[in-house]
């Protein structure tokens, strides 16, 4: 009797990473003055996978995404590529700061249809951010990323962002010290990163990563 597990992961795990569905980016830009955007998808297996996509809203709500994928269910052959392409919907969105949705893609891998075998059957899946950046928004992240403001409050490090772009940082350093599990900064908004056994040094260095997915060189700005 053949025998199914079904694993779904938000991380691509190393030993697996070599095989299954690529993504061709970790981020989805939605200009805000286009129809639509897409994301490329490949597949360097052998196996054949069904993938599933779908937007959910940045703070897990039950409010539906205004973001439509298509196609959302489909089967990618071994050696083939294919394209998601994202429609907005709707929704009443901001036109004066960006937007934070996620993007998740789903892929299970094909079986051998040998009912004497026992098989594990993992499904991978993936998230990455989708920004919608309204028309009318000059500039990008890292041509701002100079303008973050930066103050001790206790053990915390608190950054202020008043420009419209999410801040996705890659590393902070504070006094020569790395600060630990950074993640971002909301337009017009603070984030709080704690920093174990207090925060010394009177400057702050960042590096944040940009539309392409690739890191920026540092800034740096004294702590306040």
């Amino acid at each position: 009797m053949r025998k199914t597990v079904l694993i779904s992961s938000l991380l691509l795990i190393t030993s697996i990473a070599h095989a299954g569905v690529i993504i061709e980016g970790t981020r989805l830009i939605y200009q805000g003055d286009k129809k639509e955007s897409s994301l490329g998808i490949s597949n360097p297996d052998n196996l054949d996978y069904l993938v599933q996509s779908w937007v959910e809203s940045a703070d897990h709500t039950r409010e539906k995404a205004p973001f439509l994928i298509t196609p959302p269910l489909f089967r990618l052959d071994g050696h083939q590529d294919n394209v998601l392409r994202v429609v907005r919907t709707g929704g009443n969105l901001p036109t004066d700061r960006e937007s934070l949705y996620w993007l998740n893609i789903k892929s299970i891998p094909s079986t051998a249809h040998d009912e004497n075998s026992n098989t594990l059957q993992i499904a991978i899946k993936t998230r990455i951010k989708l920004l919608y950046r309204p028309a009318g928004l000059s500039g990008k992240p890292d041509e701002m990323a100079d303008k973050l403001r930066w103050h001790k409050q206790g053990n915390n490090l608190v950054v202020s962002n008043p420009t419209p772009f999410y801040m996705n940082f890659q590393t902070i350093d504070v006094g020569g010290k790395k600060v630990d599990n950074v993640t971002w900064v909301a337009p017009d908004s603070d984030a709080h990163f704690a920093v174990p056994g207090g925060i010394s040094g009177t400057s702050v260095s960042w590096k944040i990563i940009n539309d392409y997915g690739a890191v920026s060189h540092a800034w740096s700005a004294p702590l306040q």
